[in-house]
């Protein structure tokens, strides 16, 4: 039988591997590690192999400061998007009014603007500001009539005071305003997908969409506003003064809200801080 020994080195360990254990001075084939020493070892192993893996999704994640940020950021342009489905779902944008007294009796007509439909209201001349020399504003009690504009289902255009809108125009406006709500809900999207995942790769489109939606919203109203002027030039033989709302308002304010929300995502996806590049940091100034 060969005999059994153990060699042991200077400290005690065994020398002959892992196991320590040589049968007539040949090392057996090293086994795993027993005891705490070897569990030790072996879970520090598995945590080196996940550990890479969870540092590189760590890297890829959001921190709770940038998760605020684009929370933050998120909150401007949710206020753009509403002022946004705010004017263009009313019909406030412009307000046409002749003299109070063209028709030489008690009453005046006025009308008031949208995208989609137009509005008559016929108001008490005793009711209007004695200093005001055309009826209105739109805001005072009396029967009203609206209409839904029909050129975008039958191609029709609509009169009103013997003019004649532009269809074409109002058309364009109201695509404009329309696509400049897809990219807000495809933004929307792109920021909701980036804090549930924790990635802030989606910040880039999005940022992307908002800019191009806020720059869309005030090209609807620059497009509007000369379809106001082409409907004011068909026809001269009533006088009117023509006022924008508090429609165009809202859709303005919401434009530059947008663009705003867009540049500040803009900013947060870069991988470093600009604030950082461009201002001098004051602890290496202080140290010099």
């Amino acid at each position: 039988m060969w005999s059994t020994f153990v060699v042991t080195d200077d400290e005690g360990r065994p020398s002959g591997g892992p196991g320590g254990v040589q049968v007539g001075g040949i090392p057996l084939a090293p086994g795993p590690a027993q005891g705490p020493a070897g569990l030790n070892s072996l879970m520090s192993g598995r945590s080196t192999f996940g550990g890479g893996k969870r540092r590189r999704t760590g890297a890829q994640a959001m921190s709770e400061a940038q998760e605020g940020k684009i929370k933050l950021a998120f909150f401007v342009a949710i206020v753009g998007v509403v002022l946004t489905v705010l004017g263009v779902g009313t019909e406030f944008w412009v307000e046409l009014s002749p003299p109070k007294h063209f028709y030489n009796n008690q009453t005046c007509l006025t009308a008031h603007l949208g995208l989609w439909k137009g509005c008559t209201k016929t108001l008490w001349v005793a009711d209007i500001d004695p200093e005001r020399e055309t009826c209105g504003p739109a805001e005072l009690p009396g029967p009203s009539n609206c209409t839904y504009f029909k050129f975008f289902t039958t191609g029709e255009r609509a009169v009103l005071f013997q003019k004649t809108t532009h269809k074409n125009l109002y058309m364009a406006s109201a695509m404009l305003a329309m696509f400049s709500l897809f990219l807000m809900m495809m933004g929307a999207i792109c920021i909701t997908m980036s804090l549930s995942k924790e990635i802030l790769f989606f910040l880039k489109p999005a940022s992307v969409c908002f800019i191009l939606s806020g720059a869309l919203v005030l090209l609807s109203l620059i497009v509007f506003h000369q379809a106001v002027l082409a409907f004011l030039a068909s026809d001269h033989s009533v006088p009117l003064h023509h006022e924008l709302s508090w429609s165009v308002s809202c859709v303005g304010c919401a434009g530059a809200v947008l663009i705003v929300g867009g540049v500040l995502f803009l900013l947060l996806s870069l991988p470093y801080s600009p604030w950082r590049r461009c201002l001098p940091q004051k602890n290496a100034g202080s140290g010099t």
